[in-house]
């Protein structure tokens, strides 16, 4: 991705983590590694996240979000509302050197944390509030997922209306480094979450099968690895590509009396297609029990 002087923006990134780094990775090809800031508990991890990327360290939550326009919360759900309550003072002012700025815009991926909360726990909760109720900041919430660590991966996201469009827009090329980015309204997050959130981890079971059943079948295990990987891989590419159904795609190799036919029988046999709808449907409902648990946690 080419740097575009729009796109040149100060980031930081509370959380230096393995999933805030691969979105900082992304990010550097559009805001370039100097133009990212990292702060995290663990002073040492946050150093080795800018030291690879040649971004910078802030040992303060509230120094980072004063410097930037844009602070990414990359922090367990449970250390959020620690974070939001240091950095509120920061989140009425326009970050410092940019005069004519808003306030930064706060990007959070934390598991059931919707941006209204997100606002009322700045806002103070029906307390003296760090932030007038009118002026609370722009929030959006993302789901990203862990291909995002080799720039393959796929982010979903919703915007709190003062984000606007030319802001969200800039968004999305910082995003886009680590993979596709997709807008959705919000309460479709948790749907996102059981989809591409979760399903990294079924897609590697699959992998994981399809190399046994070759071993099974005669090949070495490496060879069996690299061949099931690929060809996931692959289909996945050409789905994207040709814009066909899968089942088109399917029908494509499943020649009559053939083998991949054989095959296909096997799985719909064994309930396969009805097993995954199952497994992100379970995900799905999961993340909507964790947002309705930290909801009546937090009242």
């Amino acid at each position: 991705m080419k740097n575009t002087a729009d796109a040149k923006v100060l980031i930081a990134c509370i959380g230096a983590g393995a999933m805030g780094t691969a979105l900082m990775k992304g990010a550097a090809s559009a805001a370039g590694g100097g133009n990212i800031i990292f702060t995290d508990v663990n002073l040492s991890k946050a150093r080795a996240a800018a030291k690879a990327l040649g971004a910078g360290v802030r040992a303060s939550n509230l120094e980072a979000a004063r410097a930037s326009e844009w602070v990414f919360l990359a922090v367990k759900p449970q250390a959020l509302p620690g974070v939001l309550a240091e950095i509120a003072p920061a989140l009425g002012e326009a970050p410092r050197g940019k005069a004519g700025a808003g306030p930064p815009v706060l990007v959070s991926m934390a598991a059931g944390w919707s941006i209204a909360r997100i606002q009322a726990v700045i806002s103070g909760a029906g307390k003296a509030p760090a932030v007038p109720a009118g002026d609370l900041p722009p929030v959006v919430r993302i789901m990203p997922n862990t291909p995002a660590q080799v720039s393959r991966g796929l982010i979903a996201l919703a915007a709190s209306p003062a984000v606007g469009a030319s802001r969200l827009a800039a968004l999305e090329r910082i995003l886009g480094g680590a993979g596709m980015v997709d807008q959705v309204e919000e309460p479709l997050l948790d749907a996102a979450t059981g989809l591409s959130g979760s399903g990294p981890a079924f897609v590697c079971q699959f992998i994981e099968a399809l190399a046994d059943g070759g071993v099974l079948a005669g090949l070495p295990r490496d060879k069996a690895l690299r061949y099931a990987a690929q060809t996931v891989l692959g289909t996945a590419a050409m789905v994207l590509e040709t814009g066909k159904h899968p089942g088109a795609l399917k029908d494509l190799v499943a020649s009559p009396g053939g083998t991949t036919i054989e095959g296909i029988a096997v799985l719909e046999r064994n309930a396969f297609r009805g097993t995954v709808i199952s497994a992100v449907e379970a995900a799905w409902r999961r993340s909507l029990d964790m947002a309705a648990e930290r909801q009546a946690g937090a009242g």
